[in-house]
């Protein structure tokens, strides 16, 4: 490896590698723009700056995406030449919101929605899609999408094959592809398979379970390596009986962030930004920050809630029942070039994390910490979130079931806000740079197709 690195620095020009002696690597990835949720950020950035660590990308990607939102800004991040193809995906989604009323919209993350959704055809049209679209609704791009790159990589070869999950069905397109052409390729999961938050709200028989965790296993002991963005997923993977796993977080770019936004001190404004399922509502701080400007008023009177993004219906709702309505500002979904300015202006940046979930760790709380403003997390205690907030010293983790230990945690971040933050200092930020993280998975990629070629050997 250190021979490989110094040659490899030897082969550049300007910090830029000869094209020549660039690797290729076919990533498969559902979310790509100008699809805009948080599940396209990761590989854009990788992707970035791929190239400046002898790295070549092609992306293989979904032409019709069914996505909660669209970003054209993110377009811009791709550097120029990067080949994408794009192939249409055969989507069931269209029969699921016609039977549940709710043609023209869009599917949110985690069943998110704006309006409410009960009834007997919803819970019937979820229990479909968690027992019949197995691992999920993109199952049917798996023999087409296999067929078609099988033919490309015989007249394109590439060095390596990345798939990102989920949808994990773009796993079983790599599992595919290694069994045809033993090609070096690595299993990226950005969220878990079968321990992810929603996955008990499928309603899945046992027969149906049974099949994911097989799939799941199969995944996981024939990739070439497993790459994590957290470590309860790296120890949950490892509890499987898999040594093949390697952890690459998400993070932040640092080029969004390189500018100066004010803050209006007249208000105690706290931001969230991104998406808020069901699952992830806590009524516990909606109770919480109602208390806090009912016996203050001069936090009352300078209180503010700021959501950027989509939130569910129930915390609209909680919103209601805790009078906090009136001080709420709904901006919606903005695209991501634009993000930095809200995160960077707040007060307070809240972060709300499912339960149940201690290895969820979102990619907007890495840019959370780049905005260098204070976090307030609202999630299980001691998992991955907790653990990242203490290390860089960013802000708070509260029990998101535990109202009196969040008024106390609310009565922290107000001194904080009334002695102008002075204690605020977070740390160890640099690692979680995107191109940082970039280094680091390329260094894996290598690694890989290293041990490969030393096997054939």
């Amino acid at each position: 490896m250190i021979g490989f690195y110094a040659i490899h620095q030897r082969l550049t020009i300007n910090d830029q590698p000869f094209a020549k002696f660039m690797r290729r690597a076919l990533i498969i990835t559902y979310y790509w723009p100008p699809a805009g949720s948080s599940g396209v950020q990761r590989w854009v950035k990788f992707v970035k700056y791929l190239r400046e660590y002898g790295w070549e990308p092609v992306v293989y990607t979904a032409n019709n995406p069914e996505v909660a939102s669209l970003d054209e800004s993110l377009s811009k991040e791709i550097p120029n030449g990067v080949e994408v193809i794009r192939r249409n995906v055969p989507e069931p989604y269209g029969l699921y919101k016609f039977f549940t009323g709710n043609r023209g919209k869009k599917i949110g993350v985690g069943f998110t929605s704006s309006t409410k959704k009960s009834g007997f055809i919803n819970r019937l049209a979820i229990w479909v899609r968690g027992n019949f679209f197995i691992p999920d609704a993109r199952m049917f791009w798996i023999r087409p999408s296999t067929r078609f790159l099988k033919d490309y990589l015989k007249t394109n070869p590439v060095d390596i094959i990345i798939t990102s999950g989920p949808p994990h069905s773009l796993h079983l397109i790599g599992l595919n592809l290694k069994k045809k052409l033993n090609i070096p390729w690595i299993a990226d999961f950005r969220d878990p398979w079968t321990s992810i938050y929603f996955y008990k709200d499928l309603k899945l028989t046992r027969f149906a379970d049974r099949i994911n965790r097989k799939l799941e296993l199969k995944v996981l002991r024939s990739s070439d390596l497993n790459v994590v963005v957290s470590k309860s997923m790296y120890e949950e993977f490892k509890q499987k009986g898999i040594d093949k796993i390697e952890i690459v977080s998400n993070g932040f770019d640092h080029s969004e962030y390189d500018f100066s936004a004010s803050i209006d001190d007249n208000f105690f404004s706290i931001v969230h930004v991104g998406t808020i399922p069901p699952s992830s509502n806590s009524n516990a701080f909606w109770k919480a920050l109602s208390r806090m400007a009912q016996e203050n008023p001069e936090f009352d009177k300078k209180l503010k809630i700021i959501f950027v993004g989509d939130v569910d219906s129930s915390v609209i709702n909680s919103l209601k029942e805790y009078n906090l309505l009136e001080k709420t500002q709904l901006v919606g979904y903005k695209p991501h070039s634009e993000i930095p300015k809200f995160q960077k202006s707040a007060q307070v940046l809240l972060v709300m994390a499912p339960s149940t979930s201690k290895e969820i760790l979102t990619g907007k709380i890495f840019e959370y910490l780049a905005a260098n403003r204070p976090v307030i997390a609202i999630g299980p205690i001691e998992g991955d979130l907790d653990n990242l907030l203490s290390e860089t010293r960013a802000g708070m983790m509260l029990p998101s079931n535990s109202e009196p230990e969040i008024f106390e945690g609310l009565k922290w971040f107000w001194e904080g806000y009334n002695s102008g933050w002075s204690s605020f200092n977070p740390q160890n930020i640099n690692q979680y740079s995107r191109k940082e993280l970039t280094r680091r998975m390329s260094e894996l990629m290598n690694m890989v197709v290293i041990e490969k070629q030393s096997n054939k050997n």
